[in-house]
């Protein structure tokens, strides 16, 4: 602490003390009316008498309760918070008696008059009667969005914003059977009251009119939100909006403007919440420009004898210095601290104004928020960066550790940080503080490297991921590492780049960026003459991290246009996922199988591994070691923390031919089970259209073959049929790789290698070869003529959406790696190819 500071706090006391003793005859005098008696008011009234003992003060709430935990109803409708009166901080009985307050319950406030300094009170029995005031505080709060719709006042349609709305949605509860709920807006509430309701059993459906939930946090961060409701059964209606409702005895409809109809047992309106400001408008106060009380840096009003605090006032953003307004309790408490000392010792206590610091609950995970998201500084012309991190909660090596995903806002020229956003499920609440002081405080990106964190490694990681945001703000500040953002990568034509996928070939194989390269980070070196110096390259890797060390040795290499992309494939798989709108609830009121672990059949072997803790690609890696291991038949179950390994799992299944048996997330561990297949795999079912697609076989490696395979697979694609090509025995020379990955083999295995040609290059002709010189001539004359080499032909039958299927077995037999064929290839066996045939009016053997 500086010395100026010392100063200023111990100036502050003396200058404190001094005024309670001037005031202490004065508030013996006074009287101090509070209007509302939740969280702001209750705050102020308590801090008051704290202040003064002789002052007299009286608190209006129009409700039965004062001093209620608002944020805890949802979990007390799901059944979280089993008591009632846990809700309950302090009866207004109690509260009065311990602070000498008169606490007049079920009287509501009507008017103010500010000439005569009274208000109108209406009580519960009709009664109205004016009370004198001195200093009077607004406290009116907010009250929920209940838009015109028709239908709306039906039966079974509820607003959740204080104890009487709970008790109405508890009853209704308990006497009708709620099998199917919508919740009608996709904020903290919503999601809040999603968990809650399907812990109380329901099947829950969100209905969200922009693209995302938590409007709070951006799109990407969002995505990952997305994942994890469908995860959990929730149907997600996202981009759709509510025409009205009906009720036909016992069935309750939701009308979308789309025209899709839910039917419901159920429906609650989160739409949102607007400051209540009729009293401050029929007083003629002063009302600011987002409509909510005006208040100065006192927590004054227009008028001199009235302050405001809570949700009904705005106040200046301390980022942008632009009024706005915030429906947080945190805030209210603190300004209701502020206003006591305000209106008791005179204005001596400035407010600095609320970032909007929020958490929530979002069943297996927390999602929080602090300052101004990307798409807030965009509508607002503010330039800014932005960097994500995928991160550990504490130490790897540490059992429990699970993901978060960071991201942090921040300006492009001094670094000063704008925003946090937080998805995870450990250590999300400390985080989110840490970057809220930062922000409030005004540091920069790189002050977040020089924060001190206590680490032990059930807490934490000797680097902690608020420090590693940091790290990465910087390394884009410096221009060391140039940032590609998931939506540039998504709309660019990355034909005019070269894109690399740095992660290891068996990542790569479970799907990538559709145009990329596969050069693992750790052959980069060896592999440069792959990528051209002419152009941009692009770099990605899981996370980011594989990526941003790739684009070092790049730059050190001559390479001068390389950027990669932030928050790597686990940011932009989610976010450009598509939500398909879900078909209703299902009849039988049951979760979707996908998200059940069903146990294994009595007496199957089942091999569990923990791969909990461990950065991709670890997880899937270390599961395909694993089932290396297995027999067919044998399940193995895999629990990761990644949040991404599931989806890698159920495509590592695709690819393989093994069962994809069932996934399951809980508490921030994702547990997946999987069959170990039989030696000739079934592939993915192929959809298909009346018997109409085309099958090959190319059993021969002679150049002319294959040139005749692929000219027909090319025109039987161009009829819009679905057309399969499958490789056996020496047709999966047509297929390898130019540049293939060094692979471990037996000496079969090797002999085989010595023995046939290395890839499509070297194919001979079936006739007339003369020891490579025919099928030398073949391709020049090709070339002078001006037809397609069998490369160029073989590229546009992947283009044209031709599959293509390598033999299992044959691969097994004659030692061929699935690493050294070509990445649009999947591996299967005789079922595959039986299961195209049946679906197929054509099947030729090469």
């Amino acid at each position: 602490m500086s010395v100026e500071t010392d100063l200023l706090i111990r100036g502050r006391t003396v200058l404190l003390r001094q005024t309670y003793t001037l005031n202490k005859e004065k508030m013996a005098k006074t009287k101090f009316v509070i209007v509302g008696g939740v969280a702001g008011g209750a705050t102020a009234a308590a801090r008051m008498r704290r202040l003064s003992e002789e002052a007299e003060i009286v608190l209006f709430e129009k409700g039965e309760y004062i001093s209620y935990a608002n944020c805890g109803l949802p979990y007390y409708i799901g059944g979280v918070i089993e008591e009632r009166d846990k809700l309950f901080v302090q009866t207004p009985e109690a509260f009065g008696k311990r602070f000498n307050i008169d606490v007049r319950t079920n009287s509501e406030v009507t008017a103010i008059d500010t000439e005569q300094r009274q208000v109108t009170v209406k009580t519960i029995d009709g009664k109205t009667y004016t009370e004198r005031y001195d200093k009077l505080l607004l406290s009116p709060g907010a009250s929920p969005v209940v838009p015109p719709l028709p239908g709306i006042q039906s039966e079974g349609i509820f607003t959740l914003r204080n104890v009487n709305d709970t008790d109405r949605i508890k009853s209704y509860l308990s006497c009708h059977k709620v099998r199917r709920a919508v919740i009608v807006g996709g904020g903290f509430i919503g999601l809040e009251m999603a968990e809650n309701l399907r812990h109380a059993g329901a099947e829950v459906a969100v209905v969200e009119m922009a693209p995302q939930v938590m409007g709070p946090i951006d799109y990407s961060m969002a995505a990952l939100v997305h994942e994890h409701l469908q995860e959990q059964g929730v149907r997600l209606y996202l981009e759709q909006a509510v025409e009205s409702f009906s009720r036909q005895g016992e069935a309750l409809s939701v009308h979308f403007k789309s025209g899709i109809k839910l039917d419901a047992d159920m429906v609650l309106l989160s739409i949102g919440v607007r400051a209540e400001t009729r009293l401050a408008q029929d007083a003629h106060l002063k009302l600011g420009e987002m409509r909510g009380i005006w208040v100065n840096e006192y927590l004054q009003t227009s008028d001199e004898n009235i302050y405001a605090v809570g949700d009904a006032i705005e106040f200046p953003h301390p980022i942008t210095g632009k009024p706005w307004l915030n429906f947080l309790a945190g805030p209210a408490n603190r300004q209701a601290r502020i206003v006591a000392d305000n209106m008791v010792l005179g204005n001596s206590v400035r407010y600095e104004g609320s970032i909007g610091t929020a958490i929530a609950k979002v069943f297996d995970i927390t999602v929080a928020s602090t300052g101004l998201p990307a798409k807030r500084l965009k509508q607002m012309n503010i330039p800014y960066l932005s960097a994500t991190i995928h991160n550990g909660s504490h130490a790897g090596y540490y059992p429990g550790s699970t993901q978060m995903a960071i991201k942090i806002t921040f300006s492009p020229t001094d670094g000063r940080l704008y925003g946090a956003q937080i998805v995870g499920c450990d250590g999300v609440d400390t985080r989110i503080d840490q970057y809220a002081l930062a922000i409030k405080q005004g540091a920069t990106a790189e002050q977040l490297t020089r924060l001190e964190h206590a680490y032990a490694p059930p807490f934490s990681s000797a680097k902690d991921p608020v420090a590693i945001s940091g790290y990465v703000a910087c390394n884009i500040l410096s221009g060391k590492m140039q940032p590609l953002y998931w939506r540039e990568m998504r709309d660019a034509d990355t034909s005019a780049v070269t894109l690399v996928d740095v992660r290891t070939p068996d990542e790569y194989a479970l799907g990538s960026i559709p145009g990329a390269i596969n050069i693992p980070l750790d052959d980069m070196r060896q592999r440069l003459g792959e990528i051209p110096t002419t152009r941009p390259v692009w770099l990605f890797c899981g996370v980011g991290l594989r990526g941003y060390l790739a684009s070092n040795i790049l730059k050190a290499n001559g390479y001068s246009q390389v950027s990669n992309l932030i928050g790597g494939l686990r940011t932009y798989k989610a976010a450009t996922a598509s939500i398909e709108t879900p078909q209703g609830f299902d009849d039988k009121n049951e979760t979707h199988v996908a998200s059940e672990c069903r146990p294994s059949p009595q007496g199957k072997v089942t091999i569990t591994v923990d791969a909990c803790g461990i950065q991709c690609p670890g997880p899937i890696l270390k599961m395909k070691q694993a089932m290396d291991r297995l027999s067919a038949g044998q399940t193995l179950v895999v629990k990761a923390t990644d949040a991404g390994f599931p989806r890698d799992a159920e495509a590592w299944c695709r690819t393989t031919g093994n069962k994809f048996v069932s996934r399951h997330s809980e508490g921030g561990i994702h547990t997946v089970e999987i069959e170990k297949a039989t030696p000739c795999p079934v592939g993915a079912p192929l959809p298909t259209t009346n018997a109409q697609g085309k099958t090959f076989i190319l059993f021969s490696d002679d150049l002319d073959k294959a040139l005749a395979t692929f000219v027909l697979a090319n025109g039987a694609a161009a009829t819009g049929k679905k057309v399969s090509i499958f490789f056996t025995f020496w047709g999966l020379n047509a297929i390898k790789k130019t540049h293939k990955p060094h692979v471990a083999k037996d000496l079969w295995g090797r002999m085989f290698s010595w023995m046939l040609p290395s890839d499509s290059t070297s194919l001979s002709l079936s006739k007339m070869n003369m020891m490579g010189i025919g099928s030398k001539m073949m391709r020049f004359l090709m070339a002078k003529k001006g037809v397609d080499s069998l490369e160029s032909l073989r590229q546009q039958a992947i283009d044209n959406g031709v599959e293509f299927i390598a033999c299992q077995m044959s691969m097994d037999v004659m030692g061929i790696s699935r690493d050294e064929l070509l990445d649009n290839v999947n591996v299967g066996g005789v079922a595959s190819y039986m299961e195209r045939a049946e679906n197929s009016n054509v099947n030729l053997f090469i």
